[in-house]
């Protein structure tokens, strides 16, 4: 096993049990028809992506990994930690023709909510959405990047969607200042399986309602918990702020982000009252003034 410099021992951090989550989550009828464990990869979502394409990976395929050495994050930023120090996982989706691809772009917005809620109920540690799939959490008085989400379309159908979590990490381990674990933010960090348990059955309960209202964000979505666009704005930490938009090919955007349009895309007020959806970009946060 590697260990971190400074930390001769991880033994805090054991590995996950395949045979536990699978008698768990794959069962007949379920969101999950086989699940796989690997000690390294360089991309969950590449290696599932690649699988699908080779007819070698159905739809409910988890692949889960220990550690990452090429994870992605979106618009082709890296996502890398120390082994076994989070959840590194993707999973393999084949929404059409039931949900309409305008509908699409609400598949990562829906896995916002039912990660996010899965580690709050599991955890007990507060945790909210940057628009579209950042997951935040609350280091001291920062706001603090605990994970992101992608989802990606297999040519030929399908839709891969991966999820990155930091569970454990310590603060000399943070790749960037502005990221958290969920250890930082106060959570008692134990064995991974009942995490990934909830964070899965979750996705897999929002997934399946959202599915069979064709996609239809206003009524689709888990039906304990409620439709997937009212869960999302409940959770949002970027609605009702000051936000600066990066956009494709150079450009920037100010404004206050008002709403959510019906394809799941940023509404922008800027300072005229005009309004502008954002579809794609990174947005930041502003301080109040």
């Amino acid at each position: 096993m590697s260990t971190s410099p400074g930390h001769p021992s991880d033994a805090d951090r054991p590995p996950l049990d395949a045979a536990t989550l699978r008698t768990a989550l794959v069962r007949p009828g379920g969101a999950w028809s086989r699940l796989r464990v690997v000690e390294v990869t360089g991309s969950t979502n590449a290696d599932l992506a690649a699988a699908a394409r080779a007819g070698e990976a159905a739809p409910g395929e988890v692949l889960v990994a220990e550690e990452q050495t090429s994870g992605r994050g979106r618009l082709g930023r890296g996502w890398s930690a120390p082994p076994r120090s989070g959840l590194f996982f993707s999973v393999l989706l084949d929404p059409e023709p039931a949900v309409p691809a305008d509908r699409l772009p609400w598949l990562p917005l829906l896995a916002g909510v039912a990660v996010s809620g899965a580690l709050s109920g599991t955890t007990g540690v507060a945790t909210a959405l940057k628009w579209p799939n950042d997951l935040l959490v609350a280091v001291g008085d920062e706001e603090r990047k605990l994970g992101g989400i992608l989802a990606e379309r297999v040519p030929g159908g399908g839709v891969v969607l991966g999820v990155g979590l930091n569970v454990s990490l310590r603060a000399d381990e943070l790749p960037v200042p502005t990221a958290g674990s969920l250890a930082l933010a106060g959570a008692r960090v134990g064995e991974r399986e009942p995490l990934l348990c909830a964070v899965l059955e979750a996705l897999g309960a929002w997934y399946t309602g959202w599915a069979a209202a064709g996609g239809d964000p206003a009524t689709g979505g888990d039906p304990a918990v409620g439709a997937v666009r009212d869960a999302y704005v409940a959770r949002c930490a970027t609605l009702g702020r000051a936000v600066r938009a990066e956009l494709p090919g150079g450009g920037e955007l100010r404004g206050t982000a008002v709403a959510l349009d019906d394809e799941g895309r940023l509404v922008i007020g800027d300072a005229d009252g005009a309004r502008h959806p954002v579809g794609a970009g990174d947005i930041v946060h502003l301080r109040a003034t």
